[in-house]
């Protein structure tokens, strides 16, 4: 038999194979979870959103990009551009965004929504401790930009990161802007642009 493990809008289903078998009651109902899963966050999904956050940055700069506050905020106000990935009903990875409406991002841009805005602000994207060094975050980043590109109206993807990260993201397909004019305690940053312009408009006729 076959089991769907992709319901997330805008892409095509894809499906493991899984061998016949007979399961008791509590293995079937262990199973109903989709074996992987992309969908947008939701504020039930804040708690577990912020855990793997503080996990992953406090440990390397001792900042979170996002409080949980402002976790349920940008899940209240713009579910629609975050993403997370979910194996059996666990969180294992998880993108949040915004909206932003000017050329480069600000500090302002760290903390507000604008609706019906040209550009996509990145703020976090993190990945479960026990699931790193598995290729996650790329295959997410890219599910993810993949989903903008079918999102009428967007054009840009903005983020800021350290010097570390920048060969990351780069291979993703963002291009340096140049330093950031954002800083958060002693941290400095880059900041990085992925242009969405022109996806939407050759996969109309598709099931994007």
């Amino acid at each position: 038999m076959t089991q769907q493990v992709s319901s997330f809008p805008f892409f095509k289903p894809f499906f493991l194979k899984m061998p016949v078998r007979v399961d008791s009651p509590l293995q079937q109902r262990r199973h109903t979870l989709p074996a992987s899963e992309f969908r947008n966050l939701t504020p039930q999904d804040a708690i577990s959103v912020f855990e793997i956050e503080r996990e992953a940055f406090i440990s390397v700069s001792g900042e979170c990009p996002l409080t949980l506050d402002e976790v349920l905020m940008f899940l209240g106000q713009c579910p629609e551009l975050s993403l997370g990935w979910f194996e059996e009903g666990q969180l294992v990875a998880f993108i949040i965004g915004s909206g932003w409406d000017k050329e480069r991002l600000s500090q302002e841009a760290m903390t507000r929504h604008i609706p019906e805005s040209s550009a996509v602000h990145i703020h976090v994207l993190s990945v479960h401790r026990h699931c790193r060094q598995q290729g996650k975050g790329s295959i997410i980043l890219w599910r993810y930009l993949q989903y903008l590109s079918c999102m009428p109206g967007l054009r840009r993807a903005l983020l800021i990161c350290e010097d570390f990260l920048v060969p990351f993201y780069l291979k993703a397909g963002f291009k340096e802007r140049g330093p950031s004019a954002i800083c958060v305690s002693n941290l400095h940053f880059l900041e990085m642009e992925y242009t969405l312009c022109g996806w939407a408009y050759a996969r109309r006729n598709s099931d994007c």
